[in-house]
């Protein structure tokens, strides 16, 4: 849609008054004040993590720009040499932080390569740069149009061949060949301009959940409680705080992130709504270990609907279901059924899981959630996830994707319109919580425990630091100081290397520390299998650890009654499980390589059979989905490399329906980097805290735990 010449004199007029004053001062090159500014802020982006979307387009108009200054200055004949020789020094400087980016993120290379605005975004981020800068645009770089999408097919080439079509899918097409159509999906779109079309605004959307402006917990205005429950089954009662969210799915609303925490009913509230909005069939697209407890939850909050699980081909499904559940890895297999069956719904659970864009797996997700809006007109979408946030908070962007709140590039309709019904821009310091607010209207829910659940128990987690002592914890300490002189050689072969800055006695460069740890980071990650590095010490750290956690957790049976026993290696779990049976305990055994209803059987053995008393559960496959609210204690016997992870583990036992304290007992093997990547692991809580609940939390580094326990690493053996 093309910009109006009102649209265009707005514009001119809202970046000259943002206009920096040290812009203004720099009369021979004012751009170069905001290219030095921008991209010191994709440095700091890439430093702290991958660059999203955004700051790459922003990468992309960053060197195009400097080409083009470059070439302006090279052939201003109003300047004098030395004026010019200062001017692409300058630039130089941008470029050379361009290149040592790059040298990060080396999918960035080839950004460097493009010399010209392709895409809308980027034509609008260099227009609003020029004219903070003050440069004067012909009307046709004033004048941007957007591209009209291209629909991608639901079902890509390279997965054609693999696509099944069950027997029974088969029999209900010939029952009902032909779908109804959906004719409201014929009124015309709107063509009205809005005040903000001209501007960029999915960076600030991003920047207004990082800063977490406005404060408060994101959560959309939600209907009171009603007076009368009219959806529990009979036994069944929905807790107050579910009842509020099905309320506005009762009134209308029908896109959701729901990001409650772990253990307050998602699933339950999920089904439910499907049966408030009359969304069938309804697909619920989940991880492996928790399809059967999704049919289960079906059959016990609607009994009047029919679930389905869908195992590989799909051979033995229910084709005449209301209710498909499929697991991620098996839906590419099943897209082209699915997409032509007239889901009207689409449930997305543990949605963080789709957050990679350029995976196979969140394509399938995104494909089929636009196939579904194209047939429904406002359909039922529902992102799970108690973790939206992993790293960045552009992790909300494939969520905020699927949800049809923005397309990647630009606010939808909807959410344009309630941005621009704020009467801000991007310019003003009031537009970001105003802009929160929008987002979280469009239908983010976040309760925590403690604000809807005021029975619930608290949870604490409590560090035991046990003493490696033998042969074994003494050669995982001699490796560690082996791979930190390592690291400290490679450091100081930089730094002599360097010649153009000297460092002073007991300083550090942080600039070489990262690049160092990366490097170590990225052979480590594709190092054959023997090779001494992070990950083969943290392992074994785990397995020094396993007799001694075990062992705690034997003694805490004894005290407490029944205990839920956490690992991440296989072998970990087979050491306990010995050492278990040798205290004469039974156990239950959660393992990814069992079959959905084993581990069910596994869960409720647990849960109803006094006889049982640990369940041996790993970290990857039971950290989701599981409910063993009979334990009140838990060990985690290894550490992982994320704080989701963890998180997700202790809220296995800290739910609805748990009655007592809940203790999450963490074995740390002191004086190793166990206790490193424990600290690194607890200081990730504070993104999620800062984005999700307004909280006042100091920011804290986005570089994975990996990275950062490298880096403690070196700066251990540099002395620091």
């Amino acid at each position: 849609m093309p910009t109006t010449a009102t649209d265009v004199q707005n514009v001119k007029t809202q970046q000259r008054r943002r206009r920096p004053s040290s812009a203004r001062r720099d009369e021979d090159a004012p751009i170069i004040p905001i290219l030095a500014r921008k991209v010191r802020e994709v440095e700091a982006k890439a430093q702290r993590g991958k660059l999203g979307p955004t700051n790459r387009v922003k990468f992309q108009v960053i060197a195009f720009l400097v080409r083009e200054e470059r070439a302006r200055v090279k052939a201003d004949t109003e300047v004098t040499d030395a004026v010019r020789s200062e001017l692409l020094k300058r630039l130089d400087g941008v470029a050379t932080i361009l290149a040592k980016t790059a040298a990060r993120d080396t999918s960035l290379i080839q950004l460097l390569e493009v010399d010209q605005a392709t895409s809308p975004v980027a034509k609008r981020m260099r227009r609003d740069w020029l004219l903070e800068s003050g440069a004067e645009l012909a009307p046709d770089e004033l004048i941007i149009t957007d591209v009209a999408p291209v629909q991608a097919p639901v079902v890509p080439a390279a997965l054609a061949e693999r696509q099944v079509v069950p027997p029974q899918v088969e029999a209900r097409r010939d029952a009902n060949p032909f779908l109804p159509p959906d004719l409201t999906l014929r009124q015309p779109a709107s063509t009205a301009r809005r005040r903000l079309d001209g501007w960029e605004l999915m960076g600030p959307l991003y920047k207004a959940f990082e800063i977490g402006a406005g404060g408060g917990s994101a959560t959309m205005p939600l209907p009171p409680v009603p007076e009368f429950d009219r959806l529990s089954p009979r036994g069944l009662e929905v807790m107050p705080h579910q009842s509020r969210f099905l309320e506005a799915v009762r009134a209308g609303h029908r896109s959701f992130l729901l990001a409650d925490e772990p253990g307050l009913g998602k699933t339950a509230e999920s089904v439910l709504a499907a049966s408030v909005a009359d969304a069938y069939p309804l697909l619920a697209v989940v991880p492996n270990v928790v399809k059967m407890n999704w049919a289960r939850e079906v059959e016990r909050w609607t009994p009047q609907r029919r679930a389905t699980v869908i195992h590989g081909d799909g051979d033995a499904i229910d084709a005449f279901a209301d209710v498909f559940i499929v697991n991620y890895e098996v839906l590419d297999r099943h897209l082209s059924w699915l997409s032509a069956i007239g889901l009207k719904g689409m449930v997305v659970d543990e949605a963080h899981f789709i957050k990679n864009l350029s995976s196979q797996r969140s394509q399938n997700v995104l494909a089929l959630a636009n196939r579904i809006r194209e047939q429904v007109r406002n359909p039922l979408l529902l992102a799970l996830t108690g973790t939206p946030l992993i790293n960045d908070v552009e992790d909300f962007d494939a969520i905020w994707r699927f949800l049809g709140w923005t397309n990647g590039e630009k606010p939808g309709a909807q959410l344009m319109e309630r941005l621009d019904a704020t009467g801000l821009t991007p310019a003003d310091k009031s537009f970001y919580p105003e802009a929160r607010e929008a987002v979280i209207s469009m239908g983010i829910v976040r309760r925590r425990k403690t604000d809807v659940a005021k029975d619930l128990p608290d949870k604490l987690i409590a560090d035991l630091p046990v003493e490696l002592d033998d042969e074994f914890g003494r050669s995982i300490r001699q490796a560690e100081r082996e791979l930190g002189a390592r690291l400290a050689a490679k450091y100081r072969r930089i730094v002599e290397a360097r010649s153009h800055r000297v460092l002073e006695p007991g300083e550090i460069d942080e600039d070489i520390v990262r690049l160092v740890a990366h490097a170590e980071l990225e052979e480590s990650k594709n190092a054959p299998a023997g090779t001494e590095n992070v990950f083969t010490m943290v392992r074994r750290i785990g397995q020094a650890k396993a007799l001694l956690a075990a062992d705690y957790a034997v003694q805490l049976q004894r005290s407490v009654g029944k205990v839920v026993f956490f690992a991440k290696h296989i072998d970990v779990m087979d050491a306990a499980e010995a050492h278990f049976a040798a205290a004469g305990l039974r156990t239950v055994s959660l393992r990814g390589d069992q079959t959905a209803p084993a581990r069910q059987q596994a869960v409720d053995a647990f849960n109803n059979d006094p006889g049982v008393a640990i369940a041996v559960c790993s970290l990857t496959a039971a950290g989701v989905g599981v409910n063993m609210q009979a334990s009140s204690n838990v060990v985690l016997s290894e550490l992982s490399w994320t704080a989701a992870e963890q998180t997700q583990a202790i809220d296995r036992v800290h739910r609805i329906g748990q009655d007592e304290p809940v203790t999450a007992w963490r074995i740390i093997a002191a004086h190793t980097i166990d206790t490193k990547i424990a600290e690194l692991i607890d200081s990730k809580q504070g993104l999620a805290a800062r984005a999700l609940d307004g909280e006042a939390v100091d920011p804290q580094s986005s570089d994975s735990v990996q990275l950062s326990a490298l880096m403690h690493l070196l700066r251990e053996a540099l002395g620091a």
